[in-house]
């Protein structure tokens, strides 16, 4: 079998950037075509790093692509991941996968009939920060986990993103697009959930658009914008999960996890790097002896300063297992385990009740200095 796949990409806004230019960094992938709706932005990604721009129709007939990315807007994220794989490729998504568990199970029904893998972001959990507390929790620093607390909070995305008019629509709001971040760090960290309960609502029908070029554009909002989950994992662990855009300020911290022998405190599963803090039962909390995991290394300049961020490492991660037959840590089981929570999440907000999760899956395989490493060219 060949040492790399071919990789194309259908979705030329912001996120195709990421994926374009962090992909060099990683074995197992060569970047050779995009294709958008809007012939122009293909072209203009294809100029940029040097890759094929393409027909959406010719992009799937390319013989010389074995996996293709899915960077659409979510509520096409189902139509698009299907076309893909009715046309013998294999899929990575951007999250989520699909807005339904149903629409899910479609796609894996379909590509276990064409022998195809199926993998989604996020892939942040495999950051040095998240491997750190992973590593620090497997080796038993803060004993059994058995309660915490995650925290993903902000005015919202009207303020900053080009045209956040999509993220307020089915399929959007915060748990969707935040949420997958927390709970498949959740997952690596802890495991499966079996049950969420939620209460959710939404400061306004209405946003105005105060960022460029839709400045004063004023959008629907027609999904919860403020959710407060409660999160009972196999394990026997709850965990509070608030997730919302109409908080202006706060002082939580992303993620704390407690444990029958201290507590460890996690940075933001949007990020791979960040300071990692633990304590055991004398209460002083200090940073877990740092590894030197290839992931924390910061890449990249930022309006906060330098951090790491080497997005599609789950994509090579799943290209490297296709290539050696191994178990994707980004894999369709605990992509669809982390549909069936938020969804959950969402349908207990509008139910008012508790909903016993229909999916499990397994922690992923940690992802230790010398694997990740393995990943780099």
């Amino acid at each position: 079998m060949a040492k790399e796949l071919g990789v194309g990409i259908i979705g030329c806004g912001n996120i195709s950037t990421t994926y374009l230019s962090l992909a060099p960094l990683f074995k197992g992938l060569k970047m050779l075509a995009c294709a958008d709706l809007n012939p122009n932005a293909a072209q203009l990604r294809a100029e940029e790093y040097g890759v094929k721009a393409q027909s959406v129709e010719d992009l799937l007939k390319n013989d010389e692509l074995d996996v293709i990315v899915n960077l659409t807007i979510p509520a096409t994220h189902f139509s698009v991941s299907k076309a893909i794989l009715e046309a013998g490729k294999h899929v990575y998504s951007e999250k989520p996968l699909v807005l339904s568990l149903a629409e899910g199970e479609e796609l894996r029904a379909l590509a276990k009939a064409k022998n195809l893998s199926i993998g989604c972001a996020p892939d942040t959990f495999l950051g040095g920060a998240h491997q750190l507390a992973r590593k620090y929790i497997d080796e038993g620093g803060i004993g059994r986990v058995t309660s915490g607390t995650c925290h993903v909070m902000s005015p919202g995305m009207e303020m900053w993103h080009p045209n956040p008019g999509f993220f307020f629509l089915a399929g959007g709001g915060p748990i969707l697009d935040l949420g997958p971040y927390y709970i498949a760090n959740l997952i690596n960290l802890i495991g499966p959930v079996k049950r969420v309960a939620a209460l959710t609502s939404m400061a306004s029908p209405t946003r105005t658009i105060t960022s460029q070029p839709l400045a004063g554009t004023v959008i629907p909002v027609e999904t919860p914008t403020n959710i407060h989950a409660l999160l009972e994992f196999v394990s026997g662990a709850t965990i509070t999960l608030s997730a919302s855009w109409d908080v202006w300020s706060h002082r939580h911290n992303n993620m704390e996890l407690y444990g029958t022998e201290g507590s460890i405190f996690v940075p933001d599963p949007n990020f791979f790097g960040g300071k990692v803090e633990a304590s055991g039962k004398n209460k002083d909390i200090q940073p877990p002896e740092e590894w030197g995991h290839p992931f924390s290394k910061p890449n990249q300049e930022s309006p906060q300063g330098p951090r790491a961020n080497y997005r599609t490492a789950g994509l090579a991660d799943m290209a490297m297992a296709l290539l050696s037959g191994r178990d994707p840590r980004c894999s369709l089981d605990r992509t669809l385990h982390g549909i069936d929570v938020m969804t959950s999440i969402l349908k207990s907000g509008q139910d008012g009740c508790f909903v016993d999760l229909a999916t499990t899956c397994t922690q992923p395989a940690a992802l230790g200095v010398d694997e990740a490493l393995a990943l780099l060219r």
